[in-house]
């Protein structure tokens, strides 16, 4: 039982790396970063990093070997292959600058990932995060199955901790759901949200309900706003808890970015919905019933992601 992350020198693919090894269901992850020069100096950040948290094992108390490498012969035969490789906006940064950067990065990492683990499940965390899934699903040749975006679990665990905090209640016990693209045009399912089975609409008024989820929707920007860079604690635990579903075939359901063709009435286009993820990848898209206004939010959503899909393709084609 092998994973491999991308990026793993980074805040966000370190963070996937450790919580895997923490949990102790794989038997090595391995953590793939680019060297960095520094004058004459030249750095192995994923090396560093990996014999950094190899040697807390005894502390933690896993057995999950971790090892560092630049080479991607070393991650054949990964069940699993976490890309969390990209670039952040910078300022001066065009949107159309990050687009071409992050597909470039994104389409020659799964290039290689595939070219030694074939039958692989791929989950992207690089950002813009829908359209990247639909360029990691494009440049790896696998059923659209076995490739998607981690966003949902991660913007619905914002959402329950902040409900968390302003109930006074433990998170273990809110349930919820959020569907759509990720960043403002997200869908947050009031209607869905729960505490303990009780609807989270008879615990809290719709003002202070309505303020949570607007503050689900901007709150990278509310993590950026206070560090000066982006989260990297949360989505690296939601996307170890993707590979961990996958790996021990638990057939979770989790808001995911799966491709879609005619659910929800929307067509070739990786989007956020609830799915069954177990062995092999997502095993089923669930389609909820949605009132009216919900359907429509999530078809806003959905124009949205569309639109920078076809930046995007514009852009490839110039």
């Amino acid at each position: 039982m092998k994973v491999t992350v991308v990026g793993a020198g980074g805040n966000v693919g370190s963070t996937v790396a450790l919580t895997i090894a923490q949990r102790d269901f794989a038997k090595e992850v391995v953590m793939v970063d680019i060297e960095k020069k520094d004058g004459d100096k030249t750095f192995y950040p994923s090396k560093g990093r990996a014999l950094d948290q190899w040697e807390s094992s005894p502390i933690h108390g896993f057995d999950t070997k971790l090892n560092g490498t630049v080479d991607y012969e070393d991650t054949k035969g990964s069940d699993v292959c976490v890309v969390t490789a990209g670039v952040p906006r910078r300022p001066g940064m065009s949107r159309d600058d990050l687009l071409e950067i992050n597909a470039k990065i994104v389409n020659s990492v799964t290039t290689e990932l595939v070219k030694y683990s074939p039958d692989t499940n791929i989950i992207v965390v690089s950002n813009p995060l829908d359209v990247m899934t639909y360029v990691a699903h494009a440049a790896s040749g696998l059923d659209s199955t076995k490739v998607m975006g981690m966003a949902g679990i991660l913007d619905t665990a914002r959402y329950r901790s902040f409900l968390a905090t302003e109930l006074e209640v433990s998170p273990k016990d809110i349930q919820a759901l959020l569907m759509g693209g990720h960043g403002d045009t997200m869908v947050p399912l009031p209607r869905f949200t729960t505490v303990s089975g009780i609807p989270v609409t008879q615990l809290i008024d719709e003002k202070k309900l309505d303020a949570i989820v607007e503050r689900t929707k901007k709150g990278g920007g509310e993590i950026v706003g206070l560090m000066g860079t982006s989260a990297w604690y949360a989505p690296g635990a939601a996307a170890a808890q993707m590979v961990e579903a996958i790996m021990l075939d638990q057939n979770r359901i989790f808001p995911c970015a799966v491709q879609l063709n005619g659910e929800y009435g929307i067509e070739d286009l990786f989007l956020g919905v609830p799915v069954k993820l177990g062995h092999g990848g997502v095993k089923e898209i669930i389609e909820v019933d949605l009132d009216e206004k919900e359907q429509d939010l999530l078809n806003e959503s959905a124009d949205a992601v569309r639109s920078t899909l076809e930046d995007f393709k514009k852009l490839m084609n110039q």
